[in-house]
């Protein structure tokens, strides 16, 4: 059992890296990924967690990774960079960048709260972030703990995802250069939950042919949130496209307690052999 999508607290997970690996070991993952968004800040704790290790007889692997967003006109984008083995000054530097325009972001949200008659302070906010990245996912738990919304799903749903009266995009990473980033920081570009396009048909394959064709190589046709069924259709399509195939849970632990580590679409575990790219590649 694997698990190639997660989230630690230096995003918007509740398990500090640390945490993530020493859960990841106790249930007897044999690899996992840490894709925190927008943010490299958690490898380095959560590498050095996974050499302090005592080694199992089947070995752990931890693939470094990110998540990114790209803007696109139809759904949300995002990119998974696993596997990330080279120097990575290049690619946090950006992210950087990124991060910085997250805090202007984050007043415009405050703003449009306000003014929907939302008694919710920037104060409020970095408490429930605890020290942690603000993103959405603070919001939306904020949003639950003043009873605004039942659930963290049901604040993005309604309020916070994207098209909702409270969304405000962010800067984002032109898919070329994310690319490009995360191929010289040693890693393999992954189109994340693809059904989060919302695209369908002839159009939806022939975006995926175009992401192919500018280099990303793999496809997470496996994602906790999919029905089992169209998860298998995604990885034919991925197949027949030339992507290698990934799944994860997209574990943010109790910030998303459905989402269980290690485990995928219809409750079952994600298996060893999407892990194969990556052994390969050595």
């Amino acid at each position: 059992m694997i698990d190639l999508h997660t989230h630690s607290s230096a995003s918007d997970g509740s398990l500090s890296p640390a945490e993530l690996i020493t859960r990841a070991r106790s249930i007897g993952l044999r690899a996992i990924a840490l894709t925190d968004h927008d943010t490299t800040d958690g490898l380095r704790e959560a590498e050095e967690a996974a050499a302090a290790l005592a080694p199992g007889a089947d070995g752990f692997l931890l693939l470094s990774g990110v998540e990114l967003e790209i803007e696109v006109p139809h759904g949300e984008f995002h990119l998974l960079g696993l596997g990330l083995s080279r120097e990575r000054a290049a690619l946090e530097t950006r992210l950087l960048e990124v991060r910085g325009d997250r805090e202007t972001r984050n007043a415009k949200i405050l703003d449009r709260m306000r003014d929907a008659g939302v008694d919710i302070e920037m104060g409020d906010l970095t408490r429930t972030a605890a020290g942690e990245v603000v993103t959405r996912a603070h919001f939306a738990r904020l949003m639950v703990e003043k009873g605004l919304v039942e659930s963290v799903d049901q604040a993005f749903k309604r309020w916070l995802g994207k098209g909702k009266p409270f969304y405000q995009p962010k800067a984002c990473i032109p898919l070329d250069e994310a690319i490009d980033l995360i191929a010289a920081s040693g890693g393999k570009a992954v189109i994340a939950h693809p059904l989060s396009l919302d695209l369908a048909g002839p159009a939806f394959s022939d975006f995926l042919k175009d992401c192919r064709a500018r280099g990303i190589v793999g496809l997470e046709a496996y994602h906790s949130s999919f029905a089992l069924g169209a998860c298998r259709r995604l990885e034919h399509l991925a197949r027949r496209l030339g992507f290698f195939v990934t799944g994860g849970s997209d574990f943010h632990g109790d910030n998303i307690p459905s989402r269980r580590l290690g485990y995928s679409s219809g409750g079952l575990p994600v298996p060893d052999e999407l892990l194969l790219p990556f052994l390969a590649a050595g």
